[in-house]
């Protein structure tokens, strides 16, 4: 499923902020309560912006997040060829 017009752009906001707040931050080794400290601002403006609890957006843009990843990694497997155990197939047409 494709995202939205409106998806995007909320997605790229938090992603933007992100970048800014967290530059030297690995995702992969930075504990999740230090990385939900520092997008809190984010998270409450849009909220504020919206007039919605701050834990909708929180769990609308991690719903994105996971979504975008998802699409991510099924253009990768796409185009490496992956076959359906999840190995690539390299193709040489």
């Amino acid at each position: 499923m494709a995202l939205s017009q409106e998806d995007k752009i909320f997605l790229d906001r938090i992603t933007a902020y992100a970048n800014q707040a967290m530059p030297d931050l690995d995702p992969q080794k930075t504990q999740v309560s230090v990385q939900l400290d520092r997008m809190m601002p984010i998270f409450e403006t849009i909220a504020r912006e919206q007039h919605k609890p701050v834990e909708d957006i929180f769990i609308r843009y991690m719903d994105l997040a996971n979504e975008a990843f998802v699409a991510s990694n099924d253009k990768l497997k796409e185009a490496l060829g992956d076959d359906e155990d999840g190995n690539a197939a390299f193709r040489f047409d």
